[in-house]
């Protein structure tokens, strides 16, 4: 059963896990926030600095061990072997047998928009407190764009796979708009 609004007869969306959702872009926005608002509010640049690490860090634990996993069914974890190796683990939850999805798709599209917007604001931060050389943020927005940019790459490497995977990937994709067009283009003609 959908939910529809009453105004506008439009889908609303839903989401299994509007806790995770919400914590999912708080630290984010956050972080953002107090960076932009800290020199108007105060003098202190430590008190600026441990704050926003300290709202990338929660954000940061909190995508990676929770959101991920609660939102889309995506998690990477570093593992190291016994030889002392370091293995990278990335690894996606698999759709149940009854085709059922894993995650909503208002969760998903909360997930992806926040997770890919923010890392480009912090880059664009970056640029900007280099180009007005202010180098004593530039270490802020730094660990900015390193924190939210690791869970950015750790969850596309989820979502997609290795690099051979992404490959067999983009075939398979054009294998089969190949053989659609094809299709279409046969059917076009018979009519």
């Amino acid at each position: 059963m959908s939910l529809v609004c009453r105004s506008c007869d439009c889908p609303v969306l839903h989401s299994r896990h509007p806790v995770a959702s919400f914590f999912h872009l708080f630290f984010r926005v956050s972080a953002i926030v107090v960076y932009l608002l800290c020199e108007l509010l105060t003098n202190s640049f430590i008190a600026c600095m441990v704050t926003i690490i300290l709202l990338l860090s929660c954000d940061f634990w909190a995508v990676k061990n929770v959101t991920g996993r609660l939102m889309v069914g995506l998690r990477w974890w570093n593992q190291v072997d016994d030889d002392g190796r370091s293995h990278w683990v990335f690894e996606a939850r698999k759709v149940s047998a009854q085709g059922g999805k894993t995650s909503s798709e208002a969760e998903s599209r909360i997930f992806w928009l926040g997770l890919i917007t923010c890392p480009m604001i912090w880059v664009i931060f970056a640029f900007s407190a280099l180009f007005s050389f202010k180098v004593k943020w530039l270490a802020v927005v730094v660990m900015g764009v390193v924190l939210q940019g690791a869970n950015l790459y750790g969850y596309i490497r989820c979502k997609v796979g290795s690099r051979k995977s992404l490959t067999s990937m983009a075939t398979n994709y054009l294998g089969k708009q190949f053989l659609r067009q094809t299709m279409t283009t046969e059917e076009q003609a018979a009519s």
